[in-house]
């Protein structure tokens, strides 16, 4: 069980309280303990213990917190609110609060609804409880590298010259939406040409033309967990400049891939990518080799050249290297995997060989 696991990660805490806000301030581990598939579940909250989870929140969500199974309280006002949080809580003297994900305002609510409570910042430890992934989250993560790489096909074949780059993020996430994901796991990166040598970059009025790098980094959301997955063609005809940087990158990538397995430190893994790029493009692998995917799209880290990261058997990781040439363009090749103990498991499928379009 999920609530048990943040449990194995502190100590001298009677129970956890997660409290959401508003629209931009809703914490997603509400969804990790609840495993709520519908509602928005502003303004809500958890009572959480070792062995039970309890949803306070407004006969507006009502069915879908019913929908999860557990025990559900819910308020018409604010007084009622406020009184149900202290009824819940009157019995615990620590409560663990998930600081990362609570604002100040939010806070400052608690302080007054239940003034005599100890706080314990305890958001290391669902940081930790959430990096390693149950079966039924890895099934969801499954699918939804799934159905970004088979919207892959489907958003290669609308190009043409002189669309846009907002056409083509359009056309993507229209892709992923039919092939059953619920939106976006994040905004979607199209970048043409030179415009490829900007890892964000977000897309704009530029219209493609024939030879041009085409970048696409996109991701489908599906029961709330997120892929991100990149891929590079071109569309027309590559020159050898654009066939060695994308050689170059899917080498990278490939070599790294085959040293990722349970126990080894995501910073050595880094090494193997961005010894095989600065050999021959020194300094143009700018950002960190992978980071873990989860609900969020940046869930914890993975592969930086910054940090010791050990990797454990069921995170769920990126390895994405990339060149950037200013003025020239760009190219990043991004996979989701498993890890595994003897190795890893690939879970994006979109072909990997350089496509001429």
């Amino acid at each position: 069980m999920k609530e048990r696991k943040i449990f194995d990660y502190v100590r001298n805490v009677d129970s956890v309280l997660i409290m959401n806000g508003g629209e931009n301030q809703v914490d997603k581990t509400f969804f990790y303990l609840t495993g709520a598939k519908s509602g928005i579940f502003e303004g809500s909250l958890l009572h959480v213990k070792p062995e039970k989870v309890t949803i306070i929140t407004s006969a507006l969500e009502e069915e879908a917190a019913k929908e999860t199974g557990f025990e559900v309280l819910i308020y018409n006002t604010t007084a009622e609110k406020n009184e149900i949080i202290k009824n819940a809580f009157k019995n615990d003297v620590n409560v663990g609060l998930n600081y990362s994900a609570l604002t100040l305002d939010l806070y400052k609510q608690l302080m007054k609804i239940i003034p005599d409570k100890e706080f314990i910042d305890v958001s290391q430890s669902i940081a930790e409880s959430r990096k390693i992934k149950d079966e039924s989250e890895l099934k969801d993560l499954r699918e939804a590298a799934k159905i970004a790489s088979d919207s892959f096909e489907d958003f290669t074949k609308t190009l043409k010259e002189g669309m846009t780059e907002s056409e083509l993020a359009a056309n993507i996430v229209y892709a992923m939406m039919k092939n059953g994901a619920s939106g976006e796991s994040f905004s979607t990166i199209v970048a043409f040409g030179k415009n490829s040598a900007i890892p964000h970059y977000m897309p704009g009025n530029a219209k493609l033309k024939k030879n041009d790098f085409v970048l696409t980094d996109y991701g489908a959301l599906y029961h709330r967990y997120c892929s991100d997955t990149t891929r590079t063609v071109v569309f027309g005809r590559a020159d050898e400049k654009q066939k060695d940087i994308y050689e170059t990158v899917k080498r990278a990538q490939q070599e790294s891939k085959n040293a990722l397995k349970a126990g080894v430190n995501g910073k050595d893994i880094d090494m193997i990518a961005r010894k095989i790029i600065d050999e021959k493009y020194p300094g143009r692998f700018i950002h960190g080799l992978g980071h873990g995917v989860g609900m969020d799209v940046h869930d914890h880290p993975a592969l930086s050249p910054s940090s010791d990261f050990i990797l454990k058997a069921n995170m769920v990781i990126t390895d994405e290297p990339g060149i950037y040439i200013p003025g020239f363009g760009g190219v990043r090749i991004e996979d989701d995997l498993i890890i595994k103990d003897g190795g890893h498991e690939e879970i994006t499928t979109a072909p990997r060989e350089l496509l001429e379009l």
